[in-house]
This record gives C-alpha cells, sequence and structure tokens, in this order.
C-alpha cells in the first residue's frame, strides 16, 4: 500500500518528466540536418533549372539579334530600292538622250535621269550607274550634264573624280537587271531595246501620228539583289518615267 501511494504520490511528476523527454527527441529529430542524399537531389535540381534558365536566356538573344539584324537589312534594303524607284521615275526619254535612256551594260545598271535645278535654269541630265565593288553596291552620279557632248562623253567613259559614289549596301553577291520592252517583254537584251527605239523613231514618219513624242523603248524595270544572308534575291519592278 506504502508503495502504491509512493507511485500516486510520484505519478504527475513522473508523467511530466516523461513529456519533456519525449518533446526533447522530437525536437531533435525536428532539428537534424539534411542527408547527403537530399543535398544531391536538391543541387542536381538546381542544375537543371539553370541550364533551363541559361537555354532561355540564349535563345531570347539570339532571338532579339535576329530581329535586329533583320530590321537593319530591311532599312538597307529599302534604301537602296528607294532610290533606284526615285532614279527610274526621273528617267530621261529617249528623245533627250538620243539612245535608251535605261540600260544594263557590262555588269552596271545605267539611269539617264532628268536633274533638279534652280527655277530659270535650263533643265541637265544626269548619268547614274549602279555597280558591285567589292560586295557592295555602289551608286555613281555623274555632275549634271549641260549639253549632249558631256551626256555623249558620260555615257561612253567610266567614272571620273567629278562623279560621286554613295555605297548603299554591303554583302551583294549579284545585282540582276531586267528592262521591260513593250511588245516584247522583259528582256535583257540591249538589242532588242534598240530595235524598239528604231521601230518607235519610224513610226514617227507616218504622216497620221505628227509630230508625237517617241515612245519610251523601256518602260518597266526589274531588280534583282542576292546577299549572303538571304536565302533566295529580293526583286522589285518600277516604272520606268512615271
Amino acid at each position: 500500500m506504502l508503495r502504491e501511494a509512493r507511485e500516486a504520490h510520484a505519478g504527475p511528476h513522473a508523467s511530466q518528466h516523461g513529456a519533456r523527454r519525449a518533446a526533447s527527441r522530437a525536437s531533435r529529430r525536428t532539428a537534424r540536418g539534411f542527408t547527403l542524399i537530399e543535398l544531391l537531389v536538391a543541387i542536381a535540381i538546381l542544375a537543371v533549372i539553370a541550364v533551363l534558365s541559361w537555354r532561355g536566356l540564349d535563345q531570347i538573344i539570339r532571338g532579339r539579334q535576329i530581329v535586329t539584324s533583320s530590321m537593319e537589312d530591311e532599312r538597307v534594303f529599302a534604301q537602296l530600292f528607294d532610290q533606284m524607284r526615285i532614279d527610274a521615275r526621273l528617267a530621261a526619254s529617249d528623245d533627250e538622250t538620243g539612245e535608251a535612256a535605261v540600260s544594263v551594260s557590262g555588269g552596271a545598271l545605267q539611269i539617264v535621269r532628268s536633274f533638279a535645278v534652280a527655277p530659270g535654269n535650263a533643265p541637265r541630265l544626269q548619268v547614274v550607274r549602279y555597280r558591285i565593288a567589292a560586295g557592295r553596291v555602289i551608286r555613281y552620279a555623274s555632275p549634271p550634264l549641260a549639253n549632249v557632248g558631256e551626256l555623249r562623253r558620260a555615257l561612253r567613259g567610266s567614272e571620273t573624280d567629278e562623279w560621286s559614289a554613295v555605297p548603299l549596301m554591303g554583302g551583294v553577291g549579284a545585282i540582276n537587271a531586267r528592262l521591260f520592252v513593250p511588245k516584247v517583254g522583259w528582256t535583257t537584251q540591249m538589242k532588242d531595246v534598240q530595235s524598239a527605239i528604231t521601230e518607235n523613231d519610224n513610226n514617227l514618219k507616218v504622216p497620221q501620228l505628227g509630230n508625237a513624242p517617241l515612245p519610251r523603248s523601256v518602260t518597266g524595270l526589274e531588280v534583282s539583289i542576292g546577299a549572303a544572308s538571304l536565302q533566295r534575291p529580293v526583286t522589285r519592278v518600277f516604272l520606268v518615267g512615271e
């Protein structure tokens, strides 16, 4: 009975002590560190996330570079073709030049165009040539030509120091041009153009046509440019004298 009394007397204290020991063991289990396997798994997951993030960032950077390069190429192409469009629109007539105002010869596109002068001055002409030099399209332009003699020398001669040279586009492998001749169609043969000029000149001798101006032998211009950055050449068509 005495023992039972002791146990009854010590019961609350023993239960409290046991609870403290259980809480201590739970605390030790809770506070223990990661195992090696858990650390390796975490590092592997972080490595995969880092690789995926780097690839995504690399793709974004590459995409941005491609877009920037494409926009720059588009700007350069637009500048080149816009200048060609202006030159073709301002092309002189065959009457004014005495021959085809637009011609293709020796790997160059040549256009004889009107040149803007101050009001009150006699109109002048200018010879413009597009050539490829070291993979770059160069626009050569003669000074304003005051008479037929200067025009003939400019047409027959090469570019001199008096000519301006403006580089328009780099990385060009080839520039090809075709001329649209009425009744013939697209051609690269200047003999077709000359035949059209001869026919137009002969038709002017028919009385019913009177003194009508000589029709243009070339009414359209097609330019195709191939560049290293292009899968296929870029082609544009321009009206001549319109």
